[in-house]
């Protein structure tokens, strides 16, 4: 079909007058026009009424120059002033109208609406699988000069990827037919024949697709999956940065506070059977006991400071006996030792022994540990 073209179809912004308030316009206001051809059934004008607040425009048409104008009979209202006019049509052909301000014209001009068209949006989209690829057709409108496009995703896609033929008939390839798809279509009119004013369809319901089989949605089978696999992957990082945390604190406490060793597993006894005493539990654990009679008989007890030391592990006993100033040993005592006997102190009033692997500093009423 051969489309011809107006002079004036193109524009789409006219200089009208303005109203004043006598009703009398002035010129230089502009009046801005949008037509939409709706797949040649329904034509649509409507008018920007910004610069023309309050005021009821009166649309009239025709479809031949030599018809009477007719009256709009649906006006398309924009806060409830009129903003338009919805016209039912028969095919391709010129438009003639004409807007008025009451009785005087604001607008007349004609155009050609085939230079508007906003075809119909495709339907029935059918699917025909084979391995990789697959086609898909739908009804081709009732006139040439159309571009249709069909495009696909999956849901880890960002964007659309397009196909484009013009026929409702596209095979696209490189598809898994693992993966659910995602499809929409739409039609275009090829400029060279329509002109660079019309409008491509609304994008038609969109159908998903996945081994030939029909589904309601795509992320109904990969939603979960992947949700699980994030979830697990965070709880398990989370749990990997707990430990590691916890591992360092222990660590750096451990070199600010080094440990201090409980004395309990030095001194057996001393705090169980002891409560802490430590004199108590060096004579009952080392059999440490006070010489309560000289051999000479002269003195009835000891000196306070004289104390006999016989180590409980050693398989012969030693006996050190250790005597104040006060009280020097007589003869008979230093005859009464042999060659096994330890060397006799004289401390002045302080005695040093050695048991094991501790040495003790002895007052007059104290032990005191090296």
């Amino acid at each position: 079909m051969r489309r011809v073209f107006l002079p004036w179809a193109a524009a789409t912004v006219f200089l009208l007058g303005h109203a004043n308030a006598s009703g009398r316009t002035k010129p230089g206001s502009a009046l801005e026009l949008q037509v939409i051809n709706f797949n040649f059934e329904t034509v649509q004008v409507t008018w920007n009424t910004n610069a023309y607040a309050g005021i009821n425009f009166t649309f009239f048409y025709k479809f031949k120059t030599k018809e009477e104008y007719r009256p709009c009979s649906s006006y398309v209202l924009q806060q409830g002033y009129r903003a338009g006019c919805l016209l039912d049509v028969q095919g391709d052909g010129p438009l003639y109208f004409s807007i008025r301000n009451g009785t005087e014209p604001l607008l007349t001009k004609g155009l050609e609406i085939s230079a508007y068209l906003k075809p119909r949006s495709p339907d029935d989209l059918s699917f025909q699988w084979r391995e990789e690829a697959v086609t898909v057709t739908c009804s081709n409108l009732g006139y040439n000069d159309l571009q249709y496009e069909i495009q696909h995703k999956t849901i880890f896609d960002s964007e659309w990827q397009s196909a484009e033929a013009e026929t409702c008939n596209i095979t696209i390839h490189g598809l898994d037919a693992e993966k659910c798809y995602s499809f929409r279509a739409r039609v275009k009119a090829l400029e060279f024949a329509y002109g660079s004013e019309t409008y491509p369809s609304d994008w038609s319901e969109v159908t998903h697709q996945q081994r030939g089989v029909l589904r309601d949605s795509c992320w109904e089978n990969s939603f979960f999956p992947k949700f699980i696999l994030i979830a697990g992957m965070v709880s398990f990082l989370t749990v990997f940065l707990l430990l590691l945390s916890l591992w360092k604190l222990h660590r750096i406490k451990k070199v600010l506070m080094p440990s201090v060793p409980d004395p309990k597993f030095s001194f057996l006894g001393l705090f169980e059977s002891h409560q802490g005493n430590f004199q108590e539990w060096i004579k009952d654990t080392q059999n440490v006991a006070p010489l309560n009679k000289m051999e000479d008989g002269d003195l009835e007890c000891a000196p306070e400071d004289a104390v006999v030391v016989q180590p409980a592990e050693a398989e012969t006993p030693k006996t050190l006996v250790m005597a104040s100033p006060l009280y020097p040993q007589t003869g008979e005592e230093e005859a009464a030792g042999d060659s096994g006997q330890l060397p006799r102190q004289q401390p002045q009033g302080r005695g040093v022994i050695s048991l094991g692997d501790f040495t003790f500093v002895m007052s007059d009423n104290s032990y005191m540990m090296l």
